[in-house]
């Protein structure tokens, strides 16, 4: 894993490469081994590289990397898995370089010289972003992998193309001079994060997954191309449903043989790797996995928290002494958990506020420490049907559309009157009677949510309301107004009827997943030097979850069905079988405990006016119900406060 960063300048001379350098030495943190500046001859274009070496460790591997015909030229950030595949292909073919090295950069560009960048990248199994530079036709091309593992922003400063792996690296461009865009602060203050292709800033953009943007050395600053797609997740879902899997015997299987292959091609590595181990199902799957083709115990990683409800470490400790790993644990108390709070703004560089930041930068921190590598279980939710909202969504929009509309606004109303105290301490003295299927964790804030689906008139609203921090936005954000991503662009292509639980998981995996997940453990896992891998995006796997239907991936009210399967071939169920809790933290508490002093002046109504972001009357009435537990507020008001944290980082230099 590295950190990337170029200029492409549009006319006139001047030294580039000198503000390139300024630019990557605010990326060391994801590439600390080594770090260079290339410029073409004629002084247009420059890409810099920060390099954490994984895959060759030796200067043959070293970046930004030019093609043995000196006609290519890139700045690479990731791992392209099978590249040794495809360079036996060159090889078969008689169109092999003379390699130099084993690295997987060396392959790209040999891959591109031959099929082209777009059949190449089709042929990429892998997570990436890239600059890539070609003399011959005086254009630079800008691309990510297929579900944005690898972040890549772009925009213009003053007649500059600047590209880079994160925004600080835009900033430290010496015209840097945005304007906050209303419309993605909005959009985050609904979700948490800012969808793609919008970033926090006017003019800046995030590449959309799966796609590429070409720039010529004739473009005109302010310019932005349409990026062009070369893979689509709505194509590959929408395919799956003339190719069901039948037979659930066989299903099993081939996820377990997908996995286990994706785990292999990941692996690959010429320094210490690990795994996550949080106890949950998919982290569980990936390290049982592992364990099974390792010659020696795996090392696995997990932190635990002092508040009970939020400690998934005594679950993870079980699983790795069954499955025989070498296990790392750490106990974090609040104080530890909340010194991370100061570095979130500057870690991410604009507001994202998925709280379980926090104990995902802590557990990153703590695998730096033996490993270089870590493999996730991410993605098993998207793409296997995991959250409360797939199990019963689709239940509950066919159940609503039964019940009178009058009578679904009185039981929401009386939902909305009832603090999410009570409901969660009744909860929690039922679950001792009801099987564990039924239990659930934060009933109380379930009960807020259900209130505001009942107000709800469409399964499109229902599921917005189900992923939405914030039901009404443009309430909260000054002059605020919303407007439809990459990933609800896509979904209104869908041409076709497809099954409802599809439907809710290509939703998340296009925007939840690539704008808050991927991110979340992107930046915390790079803010401390450590490459994370996610096997559930093997190419493989996702094409095959497309084709899994619905009953395979839903039952008896839990989800990932298959997966629980392939799982309990190596793990006794009731090791894995409780509640879904998320890599979560105790905001409710925190907020009204030590943080309160924090957030108060962080929110103080004059600040606010001051600032001109947020309306000061609402987070008003937000953060005194919450101080006052009269509702559970936590994470709309850590939405806000962590816009506020990075307008005091980013806006008051």
């Amino acid at each position: 894993m590295c950190g990337i960063a170029g200029i492409l300048r549009s006319a006139g001379g001047g030294d580039i490469s000198e503000n390139v350098g300024r630019m990557i030495s605010t990326l060391i943190h994801r590439g600390p081994d080594a770090g260079d500046v290339w410029t073409d001859i004629a002084g247009k274009v420059s890409l810099g590289h920060r390099r954490l070496s994984i895959l060759d460790l030796t200067t043959a591997g070293a970046q930004p990397m030019t093609s043995e015909c000196g006609r290519l030229t890139v700045t690479f950030n990731g791992e392209i898995y099978k590249h040794l595949q495809i360079r036996s292909e060159l090889d078969a073919a008689g169109v092999a370089p003379n390699w130099r090295g084993h690295s997987d950069t060396e392959t790209l560009l040999a891959a591109i010289r031959h099929w082209g960048v777009h059949e190449a990248l089709q042929r990429f199994n892998g997570m990436f972003a890239f600059g890539l530079w070609d003399a011959r036709d005086n254009s630079l091309t800008l691309c990510r992998d297929r579900f944005g593992e690898k972040p890549l922003f772009y925009g213009w400063v003053g007649r500059d193309l600047v590209f880079g792996s994160e925004l600080k690296a835009l900033a430290a461009h010496p015209k840097w001079n945005p304007v906050i865009d209303r419309r993605a602060l909005t959009a985050f203050t609904r979700y948490s994060y800012v969808p793609a292709p919008m970033t926090i800033w006017q003019d800046i953009r995030k590449l959309p997954p799966a796609s590429s943007v070409t720039f010529t050395d004739t473009a005109r600053p302010g310019s932005l191309p349409e990026p062009a797609a070369y893979w689509s997740h709505r194509e590959c879902v929408v395919a799956g449903q003339e190719s069901r899997i039948a037979s659930e015997s066989e299903a099993t299987e081939e996820l377990q043989r997908l996995l286990s292959i994706a785990i292999k091609r990941q692996s690959l590595s010429d320094v210490p790797l690990g795994a996550f181990l949080s106890g949950g199902i998919d982290s569980s799957v990936i390290v049982a996995l592992m364990q099974k083709q390792a010659s020696q115990p795996v090392r696995t990683f997990t932190i635990g928290f002092s508040e009970g409800a939020f400690d998934e470490a005594n679950d993870a400790r079980k699983v790795a002494d069954h499955l025989g790993t070498l296990h790392t644990e750490l106990r974090v108390d609040p104080k530890t958990a909340m010194d991370v709070i100061p570095k979130l703004p500057r870690m991410y560089d604009e507001p994202f506020a998925d709280s379980s930041q926090i104990p995902t930068h802590l557990v990153s921190s703590l695998a730096r420490q033996h490993v270089t590598v870590a493999l996730s279980g991410d993605a098993g939710d998207e793409l296997f049907g995991g959250y409360n909202r797939h199990v019963w969504g689709g239940q509950l929009n066919d159940r609503l559309g039964r019940v009178p509309a009058s009578l679904r606004r009185a039981l929401a109303v009386l939902l909305k009157a009832v603090s999410p105290e009570p409901v969660g301490t009744l909860a929690r003295l039922a679950q001792p009677l009801l099987p564990s299927r039924l239990h659930v964790r934060r009933a109380g804030d379930q009960a807020v949510k259900l209130a505001r689906v009942l107000d709800s008139r469409s399964a499109d609203d229902i599921y917005r309301l189900l992923c939405s921090i914030d039901s009404d936005p443009s309430r909260t954000v000054v002059q605020g107004s919303e407007v439809d991503g990459w990933s609800a662009a896509e979904m209104k292509k869908i041409g076709t009827t497809i099954d409802p639980l599809d439907r809710m998981t290509l939703a998340d995996a296009l925007s939840y997943l690539t704008d808050d997940i991927l991110q979340k453990v992107d930046r915390a896992a790079m803010s401390v030097s450590l490459e994370t891998r996610v096997p559930f995006l093997d190419r493989d796997v996702v094409e095959f979850a497309a084709r899994v239907p619905a009953s395979m991936k839903v039952r008896s009210g839990r989800g990932k069905w298959l997966v629980r399967q392939v799982l309990y071939r190596h793990v006794p169920p009731a090791l894995v079988d409780r509640p879904k809790t998320g890599f979560s933290i105790p905001m409710d508490d925190w907020l009204r405990g030590p943080l309160r002093s924090w957030a108060s002046d962080l929110l103080a109504p004059a600040r606010l006016r001051q600032q001109g972001l947020f309306n000061d009357k609402r987070v008003a009435q937000m953060l005194g119900e919450h101080m006052s537990a009269q509702q559970n507020h936590g994470y709309w008001l850590w939405n806000v406060l962590m816009a506020q944290a990075w307008h005091d980082e980013w806006c008051t230099r």
